[in-house]
């Protein structure tokens, strides 16, 4: 069963006073917040482009697969799967201070997902859940499905269908039916090698109109390329709200510049801490359970962790580097910060070498030695100490970035938290 906590989703009420504000800005400081939030949007907008622009490349191997459904073609459009998720994991340093990506993240990232909702499922994966009446649905193989009680054509899969009506179908999270989680379900399969070696082996066959394993080859090949489409236009979206007249930038620009920072932090904060650091590190960890993998499918998640912990250190020294190796940068809050306290902003700066680097490592144990998942196998020393040194280096990173509200005389932000840090005895 796949474990799932409440998290402590503790966010900064962004309406802190403007009184004090000189005492962060001061009249002699070389760097505003107005500058750092330039150079954070530009960031962004830059990070989301490339995002879009990987999944369109994405796409492309895609329609060359379903078009040419071999083994070659499968492991191209698998090899885009994977160089998409990179400039895309740098961005989620943009959620939790920004409602406009938080509210939408889950179109996109949601995870983890009851996989037997979209396609069939081996036997192992049970035949119900006692939190999901839709567990084995199996929407490619039907044309109708019963959805909080009522009978819902599903005859046509179109992306509105995927997005209004079976994606957190019945308000439960796990009813994941679009994003890159979906897309990686359908090109990889189940990985039922537990902590073993192996990711999920799906054959070509399956999409293989003229030679169909699995059944129904049309509709997953329909719904591949509809939660694919989806995609695109969710990070069309996103990029739009970065753009010069976009919403989050209007957004930041509402705000004071003690907000501003404070927003910043907020996002910086939660995702290294609650999110990252707990639930998607350390919670897998102390349950030794690959379905807490972030890319569960594709063995991909060393990848994942380590992007997201490089999207932190983009934001906080106001540095992107592009898909095509052209680089972002500006005012950013290691210049604030600095200005403040030399000495607090080298700790930042030391914390998240450390912490890039602990995942760097995980990352290249994962290609050279073994895969996430088997690291996080009960009895396997070292992979467990390899994946918890990131956890450590996460969470004193965070303590880094509240040293920075003390010098920045910003009031305490309550990041995101998750039970696996804070309240361990809760998990099970």
């Amino acid at each position: 069963m796949i474990q799932r906590l409440n998290k402590f989703a503790l966010f900064l009420a962004l309406g802190l006073t403007i009184a004090g504000a000189a005492s962060v800005i001061t009249a002699s400081a070389k760097t505003t917040a107005r500058d750092v939030a330039q150079t954070y949007s530009n960031i962004a907008l830059a990070g989301y482009q490339d995002s879009l622009t990987s999944a369109q490349a994405l796409r492309g191997k895609i329609a060359d697969f379903v078009a040419h459904p071999t083994q070659d073609s499968l492991s191209a459009a698998r090899t885009a799967w994977i160089a998409a998720r990179v400039p895309y994991m740098q961005t989620e340093a943009f959620r939790f201070g920004n409602k406009i990506v938080d509210d939408w993240e889950g179109k996109v990232n949601a995870w983890p997902l009851d996989e037997g909702l979209i396609d069939y499922v081996d036997g192992v994966y049970g035949a119900e859940h006692p939190e999901n009446a839709l567990y084995v649905s199996n929407v490619i193989a039907n044309t109708s499905l019963k959805i909080s009680g009522k009978n819902v054509d599903t005859s046509k899969i179109t992306k509105e269908f995927l997005s209004d009506s079976l994606h957190e179908a019945g308000g439960v999270e796990a009813n994941v039916a679009t994003g890159y989680h979906a897309i990686e379900f359908l090109l990889w399969g189940q990985d039922l090698n537990g902590t073993g070696p192996g990711a999920g082996k799906r054959p070509a066959t399956d999409f293989d109109l003229k030679n169909c394993t699995g059944g129904n080859c049309d509709r997953r090949v329909a719904y591949l390329q509809t939660a694919t489409d989806l995609l695109i236009d969710d990070l069309k979206y996103m990029v739009a709200q970065w753009s010069d007249a976009g919403g989050a930038r209007a957004d930041l620009a509402k705000i004071s510049q003690r907000d501003l920072l404070a927003t910043i932090f907020t996002g910086l904060g939660s995702l290294s801490y609650g999110e990252m650091a707990g639930e998607r590190v350390k919670l897998g960890l102390m349950l030794h359970d690959p379905e807490e993998e972030h890319d569960c499918f594709s063995d991909n998640t060393h990848n994942s962790h380590y992007y997201d912990i490089v999207g932190i250190q983009n934001v906080y020294t106001g540095t992107y580097t592009r898909t095509d190796g052209s680089k972002v940068s500006g005012a950013s809050l290691s210049d604030v910060v600095r200005e403040a306290s030399s000495e607090t902003d080298a700790k930042i700066r030391t914390a998240l070498e450390q912490s890039v680097a602990k995942a760097g490592a995980l990352k290249t144990r994962a290609e050279t030695t073994e895969a996430y998942d088997q690291m996080l196998a009960q009895g396997n020393a070292a992979g467990n100490a390899a994946i918890m040194a990131v956890v450590e280096s996460l969470v004193a990173q965070t303590k880094a970035f509240e040293s920075a509200l003390a010098v920045l005389k910003l009031d305490p932000i309550a990041f995101e938290g998750s039970d696996s840090l804070d309240n361990p005895n809760a998990v099970d």
